[in-house]
């Protein structure tokens, strides 16, 4: 067994007294990982590996060895601020077992500041198996991402876990729960509900003090109204209303508004928005009523313009594409019978878990599980999906749901993606019921076979095209034909010209832009597509590493292995996947169904889905799992329990859009 720590940074201070926006801009970490080399002339230590850049609220692996130590270091953009500190890992995973694998501390740096630092301690097994010069393929590593991150008002909110009582900057009420209970902006550390994000009208001082955007808003609305803060002494506990903290010290602890009365940490003065005597939910629940009586009204800095361009709620006819969409929203307006992907009430059949019978368990994860189930009315078999509530909401995965939703809910006619049938939701859980895909994870038979030959690798990258979304879940039909099964961290409308930051997805597969924290676009896709080929057609991963730390950093800077047998079509189309420069990337320059790789491929006929497949898979009933892997198969098929005190903490009003009946399900349920 082989010991590694978590890591990750989730906050920077500087001493209270100092200027914290005047002295540090844009702080960042480095992390160096060194070991302790005997030389003549004593100890030394050593830096082999390459110097880390992990972004705030992430987390990097490092193994733990003895007589290696990390090496943080805090900087700023202007090389201005240098504070660093020394922790030897072995006595930190000392610390981390005492507290029953968890550690949160203060890390003190010097000559000033501290370092917020969270780690825990696990156990990995080394299974690392080498072949050819080359990793063997290994199962799927767990999806990881980023912390997401709000951009609202030039504020980065993200979901955090405030471990003492916080206070909302908005509503100025407590923000209770567990875990990560609100939000809190990465700028200026302004801490709030989660249902208060849409309620903020003052723009970031960390960020945009002096932005074009901040004075529009002071031009637009006279918002700029500087408070008069002086010392004050708190004679009892008094909560900072910016960052919702209680003001430490027995004197002078804080500062108080003479004018409104607001009491802030010394620290937080600078951080504060000119909104002195501006009750920011008021004002915020005003300005909505405002814009809904006249949406054309530019209230807050652009004009609202209804987008068409996917019409989420729009079921059961197949989607073609931006034209396509005009035509069924124009059916939709002016028929008799709108098609909504929720139909209307007296229509609607209402599902629950108790009308499925759960056979099988098909996989889990943190997420939740995966079950096969059969609907008692009917008889027939479907994949039931059963995300945890509380997981849900504490990795701030409410939105990526709903997106999976609807993009699910939009797949009917695609021959390509899973069809959802319907979604329903307990208490405790949401549940998403599919249709069952018996040929397994196409994972599965790669491990089962090592690769795949030319024609069977062509077949499947091919119909991948057609459909091309993140890989990660990529089954076989009963026929053979691919399809795309996981939707949760997609995004709506992403256009070339749009590009997002989260960072998310299998570490395997992970595009090089996402790891150096650079806003990227649909060409992420490509490269994970190259993973995928790779794999198929070589049997192994093209990036590999220890642990997740060596991983990324092959993946930034390595070059695959292409064996000499290898075609040279293959190889071509391989190498074109994997240029690191996205706008350069194959697919995203070019048309990659010209590439001389797919000369023999009928795109046509394998639109239509009328090329046979290579491989049919081996089945004996509708519900047959030999595809599946035994490890969850013969686990016991029951729901998870969820902590009481957690799921009452839920709110539940968050999932009050999920529910929805495929009328396809109705057809299903009615026979």
């Amino acid at each position: 067994m082989s010991p590694f720590l978590r890591i990750g940074f989730s906050q920077f201070e500087i001493d209270p007294g100092l200027a914290y926006h005047e002295e540090v801009l844009n702080p960042y970490c480095a992390v160096y990982m060194k070991e302790a080399i005997d030389t003549e002339k004593g100890q030394v230590y050593k830096q082999k590996k390459p110097t880390m850049y992990p972004p705030w609220s992430t987390t990097f692996d490092a193994h733990v060895h003895r007589g290696r130590i990390m090496h943080v270091m805090v900087k700023d953009r202007t090389a201005e601020l240098k504070s660093e500190a020394t922790v030897a890992l072995d006595s930190l995973a000392t610390r981390c077992k005492k507290e029953n694998g968890k550690l949160e501390i203060w890390l003190e740096l010097k000559p000033q500041g501290r370092l917020r630092m969270e780690a825990r301690y696990y156990l990995e097994k080394k299974e690392t198996q080498e072949r050819e010069g080359l990793f063997a393929l290994h199962h799927r590593r767990g999806a990881i991402k980023q912390a997401k991150i709000h951009v609202v008002k030039c504020h980065e909110f993200s979901a955090t876990f405030f471990p003492q009582p916080t206070f909302c900057s908005v509503c100025k009420e407590f923000v209770w729960g567990l875990n990560k209970q609100g939000y809190q902006c990465r700028q200026c550390n302004a801490a709030i509900h989660k249902k208060c994000i849409d309620k903020v009208i003052a723009k970031c001082t960390g960020s945009a003090i002096n932005s074009k955007e901040t004075m529009i808003h002071k031009e637009r609305f006279k918002i700029d109204m500087p408070h008069r803060f002086r010392v004050y002494n708190y004679k009892s506990p008094t909560f900072c209303e910016h960052c919702g903290t209680l003001l430490w010290g027995l004197a002078k602890q804080g500062l108080k508004c003479e004018e409104c009365s607001m009491n802030v940490h010394h620290k937080c003065q600078k951080k504060v928005a000119n909104l002195c005597g501006v009750n920011q939910k008021l004002m915020a629940e005003a300005l909505a009523v405002i814009e809904s009586q006249h949406p054309s009204l530019p209230l807050h800095g652009s004009l609202t313009i209804p987008d068409l361009r996917l019409p989420v709620e729009v079921q059961g006819v197949a989607w073609d594409g931006p034209g396509d969409v005009g035509r069924m929203m124009a059916e939709a307006s002016t028929g008799d019978d709108p098609l909504y992907a929720v139909p209307n009430k007296e229509r609607q059949s209402k599902f629950s878990v108790d009308d499925f019978i759960l056979h099988k368990m098909l996989g889990k994860g943190s997420f939740g599980k995966v079950f096969l189930a059969e609907l008692k009315k009917s008889g027939k078999f479907f994949a039931v999906k059963a995300l945890k509530k509380d997981v849900v909401l504490m990795d701030d995965d409410v939105e990526c749901t709903m997106v999976e939703r609807r993009v699910l809910s939009l797949a009917w006619e695609n021959p390509f993606l899973t069809h959802l049938y319907c979604t329903f939701q307990t208490k405790e859980n949401l549940f998403f019921v599919m249709e069952y895909l018996n040929g397994g994870d196409l994972m599965f038979h790669i491990q089962n076979c090592h690769k795949f030959d030319l024609h069977r690798a062509t077949f499947y990258a091919a119909e991948i095209v057609f459909s091309l979304s993140p890989l990660d879940n990529v089954l076989l039909d009963s026929e053979g034909h691919i399809k795309i099964a996981d939707f949760g961290m997609c995004k709506e409308n992403m256009q070339e010209d749009l590009r997002t930051s989260t960072f998310c997805g299998t570490p395997d597969y992970i595009a090089p832009e996402i790891l150096l924290g650079q806003k990227y676009n649909s060409a992420v896709d490509w490269w994970s597509f190259g993973v995928l080929l790779y794999e198929m057609l070589i049997g192994q991963s093209p990036f590999h590493g220890r642990d997740e730390e060596e991983l990324f950093q092959s993946i930034r800077t390595d070059n695959p292995v292409y064996p000499r047998w290898l075609t040279k079509d293959a190889k071509d189309i391989l190498v074109k996947l994997f240029v690191r420069e996205p706008e350069e990337r194959l697919g995203t320059k070019g048309n990659i169904r010209q590439h001389s790789f797919f000369s023999s491929t009928d795109w046509d006929s394998l639109e239509q889905r009328q090329v046979a497949p290579p491989f049919r898979p081996t089945l004996t009933s509708p519900s047959d799992c030999s595809n599946f892997d035994k490890e969850f198969i013969n686990e016991k098929p029951r729901l998870s329990c969820a902590d009481r005190t957690l799921i009452n903490s839920v709110d539940q009003t968050m999932f009050r859009n999920f529910s929805f009946v495929n009328p396809g399900m109705n057809r299903i349920a009615a026979r």
